[in-house]
């Protein structure tokens, strides 16, 4: 159904927003909740997507992220909303929230100050759900419309040529209304926080999927053992990534409420490393065309580098091994 919707490419934030729109008119955004049964189904949505365009899919995942979270909390969001999923907690860039609600506005439920830093689509996005700090230092969701004096979306924060129309800016708070979103440290503790820490993963895959085939288009028509060679490698590191989803979405489905930290963990490392082998291998093997021939390719090829360092490399690889190091003896034998 996605290649039949009106999507032009969204190489600024307007077309980026509309983009976005024309996908939850049609209900593309409305995917199943992880760990209820068709986790890969959600994942292979955020693929597709990702495949047309990757600043497309950086905000529809976090749209649909912000979804998720509303749903399992049973908090009900707006007709035509848009949503942006805002967590990252830089030092410099901190939310404080105040619950003392002023008795003339109970419908307010908190009031935010600071700087929130990393907003991507704050620009064009009709809502945050955003974490922020209370007075006993515990963390909070909060879910906040845009359209408000006491928010200020700035210019600051976003110099990125790849992932450009994104605009990850920051936010400046200052007694902005918003509401209560789960409990106090209720984010992190959360099954889906992890769940949803996958899915990221399969962005990932899928627009290296997108820079994948056009090596092999290339190598349908023409028979060089140079390229070939590159395309096999290409093809094992895409196999191992679409693998690696499928087994961590039928983990999560058979163990819905269980820590998937482990799992979630080995499934990013995986699609991080295929997805950097795509990127390698096809521009040794096409050289510069798909970066200055090709515009799906070239946005493709800046975008996923920025979009990849979500992950936070050797630091991720670190905590994985720790959990490694704590499973038994053989538990990677077959």
């Amino acid at each position: 159904m996605l290649n039949e919707l009106p999507l032009a490419a969204p190489i600024h934030s307007e077309a980026l927003a509309h983009a976005l729109q024309t996908l939850c008119r049609a209900g593309l955004d409305q995917l199943p909740q992880p760990g209820h049964g068709q986790t890969l189904q959600r994942w292979q949505a955020l693929a597709a997507v990702a495949a047309h365009d990757l600043s497309l899919c950086k905000l529809y995942e976090g749209h649909t992220d912000a979804l998720a979270i509303l749903e399992h909390h049973a908090v009900p969001a707006p007709v035509d909303s848009t949503w942006g999923m805002w967590a990252a907690e830089p030092p410099q860039a901190r939310v404080t929230v105040d619950t003392d609600i002023d008795a003339k506005q109970p419908e307010a439920g908190a009031r935010l100050y600071g700087r929130k830093a990393w907003c991507s689509g704050a620009k064009v996005l009709s809502h945050g759900l955003l974490t922020a700090w209370n007075s006993r230092g515990e963390q909070q969701l909060v879910a906040v419309a845009l359209a408000q004096p006491g928010v200020h979306v700035t210019d600051q924060g976003w110099q990125a040529i790849g992932m450009q129309a994104t605009q990850s800016v920051e936010i400046e708070f200052d007694d902005a209304h918003g509401l209560l979103v789960g409990p106090a440290n209720g984010y992190l503790q959360r099954p889906g926080f992890w769940q949803g820490g996958a899915g990221i993963a399969a962005c990932w895959y899928g627009s290296a999927q997108t820079i994948g085939e056009a090596l092999r288009k290339h190598c349908a028509r023409h028979d060089e053992p140079h390229a070939l060679a590159h395309l096999g490698q290409v093809d094992t590191a895409l196999l191992a990534a679409a693998t690696a989803l499928r087994e961590c979405a039928s983990w999560i489905d058979d163990n819905p409420h269980a820590d998937a930290e482990l799992p979630v963990r080995r499934v990013r490392a995986v699609c991080e490393n295929s997805a950097e082998q795509v990127i390698y291998h096809v521009g040794r093997a096409l050289g510069a065309a798909p970066y200055c021939r090709d515009a799906t390719l070239a946005r493709h090829l800046a975008d996923l580098p920025v979009y990849l360092r979500q992950s936070h490399a050797e630091r991720d690889l670190a905590a994985l091994g720790q959990l490694a190091a704590r499973q038994p003896q053989g538990s990677w034998m077959l």
